[in-house]
């Protein structure tokens, strides 16, 4: 889905989001690239925004410009080609592809599989990169072996979303959300009962209701996809059991309310208006609920994902930074030094940060919202510290979510095919959450041959 925070972490000054990417690739690929005589080594980057977006493109041809006066043994030949499911192969077969793209998380096991990205193990601990990175998020861009293939530039992790004036008002502590789905039931109830509220809800509609199934599957142990995503995975316990207790909280405890279709604005509008106790969410959603839909900062809490039988783990999204396989020792040192430069500087260089939050305190964005970090917990605090004059959000609110998530097992998304899975799921959802005599074990042996047949394709 990657609506979270699949931000590319270029430092754009408006959110840059793969989804949305769709401009026309233009060729990059090995050709031109290389050593020069005189020692100056070329590589083409991706992920130039196109002339159409003259304001982000300005920011990225300056950052060229900038890393090229700060590494004159290195020139940079940027291309708008970005990283496209349906054109990919063709690119990579063709050697059309850039010597860096940007690429979601569920791509680098494919990429590796197919030997169509850079080992850059050996470059990146010459650089000390390596040891500067989360060993937990950098697992999505290794082998079995450990070996590592791409860059992790931004991640998300969904957790809990909570109103933290609801809790209250429930008589529940907002300091403590909750851990289990079985405590989500019994927090959902209690709210709806002590103050006529929806205690939760969940998404249910354009591709949304497939995503969140998704993400509760996982904390019920389960998974959508097999390992290869040949074939639909979700027609088993974990996934009944997740819709179970949908079920119960919307029919037997009736503490969902009436409203059932949303989407990723609908939640938002009706979470931010106080009309619903806990919903699944990222922390980055606090500028969609604070600054854009006047939510008081002080009622959001943020808590890591309620597990369910066991610490299984949460869905997670973001993108890494990929160097073409037919990259020189030379080039794949070049890539690393501009993936550092473009998308990290901020995490591991004081100036970068500060200059980061201070623009984003003039633009009047929250800063300091904490995340998943993509750098090692002693190097995400350092980060923290450069910036804590300029934090601009109540650190403490998110502090359940923060104990928890730099160390909870990070899933991705189904590795294939993962939107039309999600656009498979949704009426699964919306059908057990709108009729109460649902047929659970029907419904996703249904869907599960619908997925089926789309990852057979």
């Amino acid at each position: 889905m990657n609506r979270f925070a699949i931000r590319c972490a270029a430092g754009l000054s408006v959110p840059f989001l793969l989804v949305a990417c769709s401009s026309a690739p233009s060729a990059g690929g090995g050709s031109g690239t290389g050593t020069s005589p005189g020692g100056q080594v070329t590589i083409t980057v991706g992920d130039r925004p196109p002339s159409s977006d003259p304001e982000n493109r300005k920011q990225f041809d300056q950052k060229v410009a900038d890393f090229e006066t700060a590494n004159p043994d290195i020139k940079l030949k940027p291309v708008e080609t970005i990283w496209d499911a349906t054109t990919f192969q063709a690119q990579a077969a063709g050697g059309q592809l850039p010597d860096v793209l940007n690429v979601p998380f569920t791509e680098p096991q494919g990429m590796i599989a197919r030997k169509q990205v850079a080992d850059l193990t050996k470059v990146l601990k010459d650089d000390g990169l390596l040891d500067q990175l989360n060993p937990n998020v950098l697992k999505i861009a290794q082998d079995r072996s450990g070996n590592v293939f791409a860059v992790p530039t931004a991640a998300y992790s969904v957790g809990l979303v909570y109103n933290r004036d609801l809790f209250t008002k429930a008589g529940l502590d907002p300091n403590k959300p909750p851990a289990t789905w079985d405590e989500v039931r019994a927090d959902a109830k209690q709210i709806a009962q002590k103050t006529g509220q929806a205690g939760y809800a969940q998404m249910t509609t354009k591709n949304t209701g497939g995503w969140m199934f998704t993400t509760q599957t996982y904390a019920f142990g389960g998974s959508i996809e097999n390992p290869d995503g040949s074939k639909a995975a979700f027609d088993d316990a974990p996934s009944k059991a997740a819709l179970q207790a949908l079920h119960d909280m919307k029919w037997v405890d009736k503490s969902m309310g009436q409203a059932v279709l949303y989407d990723i604005d609908g939640i938002s509008k009706a979470f931010a208006a106080g009309k619903i106790g806990m919903y699944m969410s990222a922390p980055d959603a606090y500028h969609t609920l604070v600054d854009i839909n006047g939510l008081k900062a002080s009622a959001l809490g943020i808590g890591p994902m309620p597990q369910q039988g066991g610490d299984h783990g949460t869905l997670t999204g973001g993108s890494v930074q990929i160097v073409s396989p037919s990259a020189t020792d030379a080039e794949k040192a070049a890539a690393i030094k501009w993936i550092r430069f473009n998308y990290l500087n901020r995490y591991v260089d004081e100036t970068a940060a500060v200059k980061s939050a201070k623009n984003g305190v003039a633009a009047k964005l929250p800063v300091g919202v904490p995340g998943l970090p993509v750098v090692a917990a002693g190097q995400y605090s350092k980060y923290q510290s450069w910036i804590k004059p300029y934090v601009n959000v109540p650190l403490e609110n998110f502090a359940p979510y923060t104990k928890v998530a730099a160390d909870q097992k990070i899933i991705p998304e189904p590795p294939v095919k993962a939107q039309e899975v999600y656009a498979a799921l949704d009426p699964v959802v919306q059908t057990v959450l709108g009729n109460e005599k649902a047929d659970i074990a029907s419904l996703l042996t249904k869907a599960a041959g619908t997925v089926d047949a789309k990852l057979g394709r």
